[in-house]
């Protein structure tokens, strides 16, 4: 079937070709401060955590943590998300936050609360739910 090749490598070449691994809690970067986006509907709440730019670091929505149903929309649920990403900020060694919310559900100030339970400072909080202006276009006049 053929001759087969028989390969010497020699190892102390390997060893000084391969790169040193490094470790993960090295490669984590560090933030100092970030923003808590809270988004509060009636029926669910979602949370996000990005740094200053923008760029996303951690989430967590009520389904995400086990709740169904009717129970996504309770401040309970809004409050154990809040510890959630609170426990995922000091990982990331976060400090401060500026938080904003948006929307009109029942979690928008639990969520707020279980989050500083972690002992993270809060620097602002900003309301941006939209307000429409004029509202949808009237219906036209009835035809006798």
């Amino acid at each position: 079937m053929g001759k087969k090749k028989v390969i010497e490598a020699s190892t102390t070449e390997e060893t000084q070709a391969k790169p040193e691994a490094s470790s993960k809690s090295s490669s984590k970067k560090r933030f100092e401060s970030g923003i808590l986006n809270i988004e509060s509907t009636y029926n669910n709440t979602k949370v996000v955590l990005t740094d200053m730019k923008g760029n996303t670091l951690a989430w967590s929505t009520s389904g995400a943590i086990g709740f169904r149903g009717a129970k996504k929309g309770t401040p309970f649920a809004a409050a154990k998300i809040g510890e959630t990403i609170g426990e995922k900020a000091e990982q990331f060694g976060i400090k401060e936050v500026k938080v904003v919310v948006k929307g009109v559900g029942s979690g928008r100030e639990s969520a707020i609360r279980g989050f500083i339970s972690k002992g993270i400072n809060l620097l602002t909080i900003q309301d941006a739910t939209p307000v429409p202006h004029n509202g949808p276009k009237p219906p036209k006049p009835r035809r006798a």
